[in-house]
């Protein structure tokens, strides 16, 4: 009987420890989730695994884990400030790239709209499917992680910008690539991209600008597969050659293909009607020519 109350008693306190330790712990939390930094983030990790029944060194460890991310996630940048909406991100990457590639305009910029091909000679960029004309979805490799983003084309003028915006769940790319004519068979090709970080591979990514050597390399790949394969053939890429201003498609690419071949047509054909003689012009240039034969 007294073995039996004694496990009564010590059942009964465990159970009243148990209360008070989950209380702390939702109270922590919330403190923590209002900006009360890792070492109170830690402690109600801990809390939370003592309450489930680990032992205190394992509750141990993974309060130094909780931390520990936390902290390194603050060094990183993942800090957010309050707005009448929620949280808004306070840090973003910029990165501006520049490369040259010895073809006229036209044809870096056709190559460059075959969004499908970039798999087969840039390294991480493993697929780009086309939704529709101003929206596709890449997927791409991040360390040995994959990640998947939808773009969606905001302004594209031919042989001169795409500008796109991007959303994904694991961060997000916005930018705008522009085309620049040197000479008539030399590019310069300006890419300006804003990251937008989230998760830990791309935060830890970002301290050392991996994106941005990445970007770069990307570019070179770019460069090698237009210096050794399109050039050779020129006139077999076809580019998309439409229109789009604020995210909707103003001109397709037939009609932009067909407009472009009226215009060349006019310009092979010249004048369609003369210009006509002035009255009173031609018998001048008749009294010319009799006197010059006089």
């Amino acid at each position: 009987e007294v073995r039996n109350l004694a496990e009564a008693l010590g059942e009964r306190a465990a159970s009243a420890v148990a209360e008070k330790v989950t209380d702390a712990t939702h109270r922590l939390s919330e403190y923590a989730k209002q900006g009360g930094g890792p070492g109170l983030i830690a402690a109600a990790t801990g809390a939370q695994r003592m309450a489930a029944g680990d032992s205190p060194m394992k509750a141990m460890i993974h309060a130094g884990m909780a931390g520990g991310k936390e902290k390194v996630m603050s060094a990183l940048g993942r800090r957010t400030e309050p707005t009448g909406g929620g949280s808004r991100k306070i840090k973003v990457t910029n990165i501006v790239e520049t490369v040259d590639v010895g073809v006229p305009v036209r044809v870096a910029y056709d190559q460059w709209t075959q969004f499908g091909d970039f798999p087969s000679f840039m390294k991480k960029v493993e697929n780009a499917d086309t939704e529709s004309d101003e929206k596709l979805v890449w997927k791409a490799q991040v360390f040995w992680s994959h990640r998947t983003w939808e773009s969606t084309i905001v302004r594209q003028i031919p042989d001169r910008l795409i500008h796109w915006r991007s959303k994904g769940d694991k961060g997000s790319v916005d930018g705008t690539v522009s085309f620049h004519e040197l000479t008539p068979n030399l590019t310069r090709i300006l890419v300006v991209l804003e990251y937008h970080p989230q998760g830990l591979f791309e935060h830890t990514g970002n301290l050392w600008r991996a994106q941005g050597r990445r970007v770069r390399l990307e570019l070179k790949h770019f460069v090698r597969h237009v210096m050794t394969r399109t050039v050779l053939d020129p006139d077999s890429v076809t580019g998309w050659r439409g229109e789009i201003r604020d995210s909707q498609v103003v001109k397709d690419h037939d009609t932009a293909v067909r407009e472009e071949q009226e215009h060349e047509q006019r310009i092979e054909e010249g004048p369609e009607h003369p210009e006509e003689e002035r009255p009173g012009e031609r018998p001048r240039r008749a009294r010319a020519e009799v006197g010059a034969r006089r």
